[in-house]
């Protein structure tokens, strides 16, 4: 099984900026697709930002602009850039992974899930 290390959440004023990192253990097996998802108090866990093995990207309109997804494939890391952060961005952040065992058999991993909250 995969596990996943969050980092780098914390408080910050509006208009700040944070970068978070997921390290996935997955040495034995194939990552697949990568994602960050949130949820705020109340709210549901939505979608903030995915990105396949190959690089494609794909952002939720809220975010656009402002943040930015990447990884590192042969770290098994991906970064969150959090720029000009609001204080609607205020909430858990939680890694998302898809991975393939040597079976060829797909699984998802989720982090633990790292606190950002952006202050007016």
């Amino acid at each position: 099984q995969v596990q996943l290390v969050e980092s780098g959440g914390g408080l910050v004023q509006a208009g700040g900026s944070l970068r978070l990192s997921c390290a996935a253990s997955a040495s034995r097996f194939s990552v697949n697709a990568m994602g960050w998802y949130r949820q705020a108090p109340g709210k549901q866990r939505e979608l903030v930002a995915g990105i396949t093995s190959g690089g494609s990207t794909n952002y939720a309109d809220s975010v656009k602009g402002r943040f930015t997804i990447s990884r590192d494939n042969a770290k098994n890391t991906m970064y969150l850039q959090m720029n000009s952060l609001k204080p609607e961005d205020t909430a858990v952040y939680y890694c998302h992974i898809t991975y393939q065992s040597s079976l060829g058999i797909t699984f998802p991993s989720w982090g633990q899930g790292t606190q950002v909250t952006v202050s007016s």
